[in-house]
């Protein structure tokens, strides 16, 4: 570890007690690595504050979001505890049960809110804990921060979740507009060969690592006992409990995946809620906010990056790159460390350092680059830090932009009195994912922005590998070439008004910053924003599924995630519409089957209405002025 991180003020040794066994509510006992202030070789006397982790992904090992900018390497868990221990905390990290050393068996996300609030009751009867414990971790240990947090566990003085922390799994990380989100199934089939690796099963090992999961991707929806699973039922049996449960029933209300059902009991204290344009939490971020901000005490602070998963220390997401501004460190803070550490330092120790008087968001406005490719031969976008009291951003001028019959996007309402567009979409040829925000999606797919040009890379394409605005099941609408800047922050709807000749299928929404051609772009490069998705059986409600009739024509709401983007003069805004984004997400075979258990497709002729009487359009939230620039 580098000097610099592992020298606190205090100077501290670090005395660490592997494996303790905390014992929860149902008798299962759960790993527990605590991590001490030292003296000599000898933990310290007396009673400290307590940095709490608690992960699926294995205590000791290595975390690949724990990284420096320009660094070789990421820090261990033990070696991020050494830096907050040296600064005068106990750190405290935990496997997940059913997970690496702790009993019991795994489920997904639904064991994390009891768990989690029975380690707390255990550290706060520790000799070694002053009664204040805060919370940290990314994506799963975010997770099981806002599960815990749903219980208002004893203890718990602060949070800092990042990039996770369901406030509504049902839109946002296992569903989303009613369609499964497939990289639920990856991360299935990856952490099952890891917990096979684990557990010394060199059976299982071999026959999960024999299964082409590309080739399994090919033929969906999979079965019970059929899957590249059935080598790790308990991973299998909760995938296809997410897979099938369509409806927003009571499976989704429980305190691990649903915070919103939970605001009103939520732990009332200082939180922060980071995520990312490229991540799939930066709803579930905005919603906690929103939620909490509204309710509590807190302070509620809310961090919105321009990055793909976790990688705060990457100017790039995807094939664009929008500057050095982009990385954390050196912008927010000196790093990610020093980022949390101020953190814990004002709400568990009780330093009066400034971050109470901090903005309540910091939010990255994409755009505002060269346009040209960079030494990397990415696009460089560019882009900013700004700040603001709340979200959406004051002022905010949400517009709406029309869809037209020949194509165009603009504020004005269609003249025409009848108007429409049609195109087949056929499940056995799905448009095919070309970045976004997606993560644990390898090696099928992979977050951030693209060109939304088919290539080799991105599952699903084939030669001759052309833009997707040229498939046949793909609508383009776009503006003229913009006379001046329009900055797009905050939420993203498109308003649609609907048909198809089949009792269900799905409709996709995908928002584009068009640049026109240049040296370094002949073909000019369209780079997706921010997207969303519906299932047509929920256009009514997420509880009570009721099939089309042909002929009729349905409204319906797509809830694109938020973004923030700088539309540059000259560039067009575009909005795609479809019915498919595969492997993102599962494909609706347009037969009305039970979801996850179709064995039939249907080619579905889907219409798109435009006229006076139905004016299907986008509604972007304009920035009046934009953020203060932070």
């Amino acid at each position: 570890m580098p000097e610099s991180m592992n020298r606190g003020k205090n100077a501290f040794d670090v005395v660490v007690e592997q494996d303790a066994m905390v014992p929860v509510r149902d008798g299962v006992r759960l790993a527990t690595d605590v991590y001490r202030p030292g003296q000599r070789g000898k933990a310290a006397d007396g009673a400290f504050p307590v940095i709490l982790e608690r992960t699926p992904y294995d205590k000791t090992a290595v975390s690949r979001s724990e990284l420096r900018f320009g660094a070789a390497k990421s820090f261990a868990r033990p070696e991020v505890a050494e830096y907050f221990v040296r600064h005068g905390y106990v750190v405290v990290y935990q496997d997940c049960r059913g997970r690496y050393n702790s009993e019991g068996g795994f489920t997904k996300y639904l064991d994390d809110a009891a768990d989690g609030y029975d380690t707390l009751e255990w550290i706060v009867r520790q000799p070694w804990c002053n009664g204040k414990v805060g919370t940290m971790g990314l994506s799963y240990a975010a997770h099981t921060q806002a599960a815990l947090a749903c219980l208002d566990p004893p203890g718990l003085a602060c949070m800092f979740l990042d990039s996770g922390g369901f406030s509504d799994a049902y839109q946002s990380g296992i569903r989303q507009g009613g369609a499964f989100e497939l990289k639920q199934a990856t991360w299935a089939y990856r952490q099952a060969v890891n917990a096979a690796a684990a557990a010394g099963d060199s059976v299982a090992l071999a026959a999960l690592e024999g299964e082409d999961i590309r080739d399994w991707f090919t033929r969906m929806p999979w079965r019970p006992g059929h899957s590249p699973l059935r080598w790790a039922p308990e991973y299998e049996t909760y995938l296809f409990e997410q897979w099938t449960a369509g409806a927003f029933g009571e499976y989704w209300k429980k305190a691990g995946i649903y915070g919103a059902g939970y605001f009103d009991q939520y732990s009332d204290v200082p939180m922060v809620h980071m995520s990312s344009w490229y991540d799939p939490y930066p709803r579930t971020a905005t919603e906690n906010y929103l939620g909490l901000s509204r309710r509590k005490k807190g302070p509620v602070r809310l961090i919105l990056g321009p990055w793909t998963h976790g990688d705060r220390v990457k100017s790039f997401a995807g094939d664009v790159d929008f500057g050095r501004d982009a990385v954390m460190d050196g912008t927010l803070a000196e790093d990610f460390l020093a980022l949390r550490l101020r953190w814990f330092d004002r709400w568990l120790k009780g330093v009066e350092n400034g971050v109470d008087r901090e903005p309540a968001v910091r939010y990255f406005v994409m755009g505002g680059g060269s346009g040209r490719r960079n030494a990397d031969g990415r696009l460089d976008h560019g882009g900013s830090w700004r700040e603001a009291a709340d979200w959406p951003l004051p002022d905010t001028r949400f517009t709406e932009y029309y869809l037209h019959g020949d194509g165009g996007l603009r504020p004005g309402k269609p003249d025409a009195d009848e108007a429409a567009l049609s195109f087949d979409y056929d499940p056995n040829n799905p448009v095919p994912t070309i970045g976004g925000a997606i993560s644990s999606g390898s090696p099928l797919m992979e977050g951030g922005a693209y060109d939304q040009r088919e290539a080799p890379q991105f599952f699903g394409c084939k030669p001759p590998y052309l833009p997707l605005a040229s498939r046949p099941d793909v609508l383009v609408f776009e503006t003229a070439p913009l006379a001046q800047d329009v900055e797009v922050t905050g939420p993203v709807r498109a308003e649609l008004w609907i048909s198809s000749d089949c009792p269900d299928t799905d409709f996709t929404a995908k928002l584009i910053d068009v640049y026109p051609p240049s040296g370094d772009y002949p073909r000019g490069y369209a780079m997706n924003v921010t997207s969303g998705i519906m299932r047509c059986r929920y256009r009514n409600a997420w509880e009570r599924p009721e099939m089309m009739e042909p002929g009729n024509v349905y409204q319906i709401t797509i809830e694109a995630f938020p973004t923030s983007n700088l539309f540059k003069a000259g560039h067009r805004i575009r909005l795609d519409i479809s019915s498919s984004n595969f492997p993102h997400f599962d494909v609706n075979p347009n037969t009305g089957e039970p979801e996850g258990m179709a064995r039939r497709t249907r080619i579905a002729t889907n219409s798109v209405y435009m006229d006076r009487t139905r004016p299907s359009h986008a509604v972007l939230p304009i920035a009046a002025a934009g953020g203060k620039a932070g």
